[in-house]
């Protein structure tokens, strides 16, 4: 016997701000505003937005069946349709500080060692006169 292709629904995903790649549970995807064709499950699914500089969102979306009857058709909605996500800006880190240390003074036993090498300078020291 012949199968029919199982029953597909129409999902439209939008996000705000646009241009954001939603993906639904059931795989298929695509970069917001769009529409992707998915099998129609027998269980609710979701659909998760990822847009860089902006935090992640997921969207639970209920599957809706109408049996239909004598009148109507059988049909198979999604409850929300349109799915839309806000994607708030990512907050970026705070910058960490160090505190501040004063520095250590030298000890006084490098200070006539240091003065050495300014007596062999060809330079005249300033303060020779006046110590």
């Amino acid at each position: 016997m012949f199968k029919s292709a199982p029953p597909t629904v129409q999902v439209q995903l939008e996000s705000s701000p646009p241009g954001a790649e939603a993906r639904t549970s059931l795989g298929p995807g695509c970069k917001t505003p769009c529409s992707v064709s998915v099998p129609a499950p027998d269980v609710p699914f979701t659909v998760s937005y990822a847009l860089d500089r902006h935090q992640p969102a997921t969207v639970p979306v209920n599957v809706i069946r109408n049996p239909g009857d004598f009148s109507t058709p059988a049909s198979i909605t999604t409850d929300p349709n349109p799915v839309f996500a806000e994607l708030p800006p990512a907050v970026p880190p705070k910058p960490v500080r160090k505190p501040h240390r004063p520095k250590k003074p030298k000890p006084a036993a490098a200070a006539p060692a240091a003065a050495a090498p300014a007596a062999a300078s060809p330079f005249p020291d300033p303060n020779a006169g006046k110590r």
